[in-house]
């Protein structure tokens, strides 16, 4: 049974119920998120003892608000579209990405998964080699991406086929207003003589990244170029912390399956797919056990 078949065999009133949006949910995931960050970070600004040693449990908090954006803009994160809207902005200033050129790029990720030809996400070859590897690993080429992205967003240069020409004017004015807002944050931080902008935020978000791409690179990373969502999208079994960071999204076969299943229901969908479940991992340590003994040296 491929994806579609396991959707249209669900009931009408079993779709309903896995697909039905709610705030609380939501709210209480972002609260506890942002939470942490917000108490790390004061445990940094206070030089409480050992502090450097908290930087990367920093920037792991941040770049993972990554996951929280993916999910505001499927607009599941919340019932409430604006929220969702609200929460996508902020987590992609945060994370330097724009929300909404990457709604774009990731719903054409979702139509054309592991289509060489139209899956935005194949368009950088994933890394073949230990050279390869340990640069995508960490985080630099991800930087420059968003940075280019960002520059020519903001110059009008948007060229991305995925980005249809009546939301060039929105990406546009997304990117201007991202720029201005770093612009801002380094002036006054300039300006107070402060080196918290560095440490609270730059510098960790640096030190997190890694993880974040050791993450993602198990989602599609190695599986087979066809269109069945079963077989083209990884899920990883891990442990509850990695759960409640990427927001449920290590079920991401069930994700992929049916997109509109909220990150709180994707458990639940887990129960009813996993006997379909073509490609999965015990673990993110696993998976990069497997996928660096392909590497070339």
């Amino acid at each position: 049974m491929d994806h579609r078949s396991f959707i249209a065999s669900l009931p009408a009133a079993e779709r309903q119920r896995l697909t039905r949006r709610l705030n609380v949910p939501g709210l209480v995931r972002l609260a506890l998120h942002c939470g942490g960050i917000v108490c790390v970070a004061w445990l940094i600004a206070e030089r409480v003892p050992f502090w450097p040693i908290l930087m990367p449990l920093q920037g792991i908090l941040i770049v993972f608000l990554f996951t929280t954006m993916h999910e505001a803009i499927h607009r599941t994160a919340f019932a409430t579209r604006r929220l969702n809207d609200v929460v996508a902005a902020l987590c992609g200033f945060v994370v330097a990405l724009p929300p909404a050129w990457f709604r774009h790029f990731h719903f054409a990720h979702h139509r054309h998964t592991q289509d060489p030809e139209r899956d935005p996400e194949l368009a950088r070859p994933k890394p073949e080699t230990w050279g390869q590897y340990l640069w995508h690993l960490s985080g630099l080429p991800m930087w420059w991406s968003h940075g280019r992205t960002l520059v020519r967003n903001a110059l009008g240069r948007c060229g991305d086929t995925f980005v249809p020409a009546f939301a060039r004017y929105g990406v546009r004015a997304e990117a201007r207003l991202m720029i201005a807002g770093y612009l801002l944050a380094v002036a006054g931080s300039a300006v107070a003589g402060s080196a918290d902008l560095m440490l609270l935020w730059i510098l960790p978000a640096f030190l997190g990244q890694p993880f974040l791409r050791l993450y993602l690179m198990a989602e599609h990373g190695r599986c087979p170029f066809v269109s069945n969502m079963f077989e083209n999208s990884r899920t990883t079994f891990t442990n509850a912390p990695v759960r409640f960071l990427a927001w449920n999204m290590p079920f991401h076969a069930e994700h992929h399956a049916y997109p509109a299943v909220p990150f709180y229901r994707l458990p639940e969908l887990h129960a009813l797919i996993r006997p379909h479940l073509r490609v999965t991992e015990r673990g993110y340590t696993a998976f990069h056990r497997r996928y660096a003994a392909g590497l070339r040296s």
